[in-house]
């Protein structure tokens, strides 16, 4: 048995300090420990697969990640583990508790996931090794680790069993919750503009110089990369919904560049309690665009539920420092034309359904958009040299 800080002490002389994830009672200590840190951060995640996405936006900004989560939750982490961090190539250092595990007695619902959990992280091509039971073994195990995910540049777990990690003292401190925020704008108007009018003004405010643009998986990535293919846009592939997660880590790892997020509404929707994460803990260098179309526009154009809702009216109640909504190219003009002061800005753009004809995709695979983008604003692959 160890202590959290047997762990997190020697992880952090590697440069490890960021740490996203959500809780379970074997990590009880390793996150009280992290949170109450004054050089560790964490960020606490709606869901594992948006911990997952954040923590790719952390190492995309050049800082070391490790994600926490439950064996439960790996359900909630295949989409991004086998579509965003597997096509990007982007390691990770997941810590996974295992529940269930043969033997122990446990609660039922983690009895299925105990016994399968090492064949799925083999089968989402995840190596893995048990978590380091003794100090003396933590540093040979991180060297292992990080040795693993520069070679092969995608996420590597480490299985934490029952009482691996002793009971600790520390009790996290309360969240410090922001002041109350204005309720969302509403502009007026009801002329809707195309998806590419709406692209054009988000290109026309935001220089490649000090600004990333990440677009969401479908049209919107495909659109933009028709109208503009520059070095500081990502374009998503799978992972729906976790374009603003991955956002979020960038934005954190990075608040000297606006991070740009062109979000769509059935992507919200699919992880729309990633906007309370983004509310809570995104900066002023941070922007969420969605772009409303009230369909999933990519997979044949059925209807979403937004038309019953106000993304605004989310947002806002999730804590963003402003959330406006309306109609057409104006919203945008007006979101970028007063800067942040200390949270994260939201807009909510209703455009007309379509796609141009002959839309592209993109020809530069999701590995070079990385190291493009990587290169482009400064920051490297942890173990990987510049």
């Amino acid at each position: 048995m160890i202590t959290a800080s047997d762990f997190l002490t020697p992880a952090r002389a590697r440069g490890l300090r960021w740490y996203a994830g959500v809780p379970c009672s074997f990590l009880t200590p390793f996150i009280n420990e992290v949170v109450g840190g004054d050089h560790l951060r964490y960020c606490s995640a709606a869901n594992e697969g948006d911990a997952v996405a954040i923590g790719a936006g952390l190492t995309l900004g050049g800082e070391q990640a490790a994600v926490l989560l439950q064996n439960s939750g790996l359900g909630n982490a295949v989409s991004p583990l086998t579509s965003l961090t597997y096509t990007f190539r982007i390691p990770l250092l997941l810590v996974v508790t295992w529940r269930g595990e043969p033997g122990i007695p446990d609660e039922p619902q983690h009895a299925l996931m105990g016994r399968i959990i090492h064949r799925l992280l083999e089968t989402m091509e995840v190596p893995w090794a048990p978590f380091p039971s003794e100090a003396g073994e933590v540093a040979p195990a991180l060297a292992r680790a990080a040795a693993a995910m520069a070679a092969e540049q995608r996420p590597y777990a480490f299985v934490m069993a029952r009482g691996t990690v002793a009971k600790g003292e520390t009790t996290p401190p309360p969240w410090p919750a922001r002041p109350p925020r204005t309720a969302a704008e509403r502009l007026d108007g009801t002329e809707r503009s195309t998806r590419t009018a709406a692209l054009g003004a988000i290109l026309d405010a935001t220089p490649e110089s000090g600004s990333v643009v990440i677009a969401s998986t479908g049209h919107t990535g495909r659109e933009l990369y028709a109208l503009a293919d520059r070095p500081n846009h990502l374009y998503m592939l799978g992972s729906l919904g976790c374009a603003s997660a991955l956002g979020l880590g960038l934005s954190l790892a990075r608040p000297d560049l606006q991070v740009v997020v062109v979000d769509g509404d059935g992507a919200a929707l699919m992880r729309m309690g990633n906007l309370a994460t983004l509310g809570a803990y995104g900066g002023a260098n941070l922007t969420h665009i969605l772009l409303d179309n009230e369909a999933h526009a990519s997979t044949g154009g059925q209807a979403t539920v937004s038309p019953s809702l106000s993304f605004a009216g989310v947002a806002a109640a999730c804590g963003y420092e402003r959330a406006i909504e309306g109609a057409g190219v104006e919203v945008v003009n007006e979101l970028f034309a007063r800067p942040a002061e200390t949270g994260p800005r939201f807009a909510a753009v209703k455009i007309a359904p379509g796609v141009p004809a002959s839309l592209p995709r993109p020809t530069i695979t999701p590995p070079e958009v990385r190291a493009r983008l990587m290169a482009h604003i400064g920051s490297r692959l942890p173990g990987v040299a510049a």
